[in-house]
């Protein structure tokens, strides 16, 4: 587990920007129940994280015209009750920190895995995440 005074800039991060910050498990099963479309960060203190994933969301919520209903967020290895629940919802997926998950009416319609933001920017990641966000955020 990770010390707070080093995980709460990078949940400050996205949350700043208006995701729901889950801690608990059952905060991460009433989210994932919601209706509508759901956008779920599964946050990390890796450098993937700080220098692809949170921006590369925050570029695609400012430059997508369709957005997700809700913005939630998870902290590996912090919140793990959440993160293991988060990952039961991700299945067949394996674990994967950082990771980014669109739920639509509770169901998982796509998934960004940590090998899919390796090697990528933030723009890459935005404009995969726009594209996806134009597919099923539609109603």
């Amino acid at each position: 587990m990770y010390p707070e005074y080093l995980t709460a800039p990078m949940k400050q991060d996205l949350t700043a920007a208006g995701f729901e910050d889950l801690t608990t498990s059952t905060e991460v099963a009433e989210a994932l129940q919601r209706k509508g479309t759901t956008l779920l960060v599964v946050n990390s203190v890796c450098g993937c994280a700080a220098g692809a994933a949170r921006p590369g969301v925050k570029l695609a919520l400012q430059k997508a015209i369709v957005k997700p209903t809700h913005l939630t967020t998870v902290f590996a290895g912090v919140d793990k009750e959440a993160v293991n629940t988060a990952r039961e919802h991700m299945a067949p997926y394996p674990p994967s920190s950082p990771s980014i998950a669109l739920f639509k009416d509770g169901e998982l319609v796509h998934f960004i895995e940590r090998h899919h933001i390796e090697g990528r920017n933030a723009e890459m990641i935005a404009n995969h995440l726009v594209d996806a966000f134009a597919e099923f955020c539609q109603n």
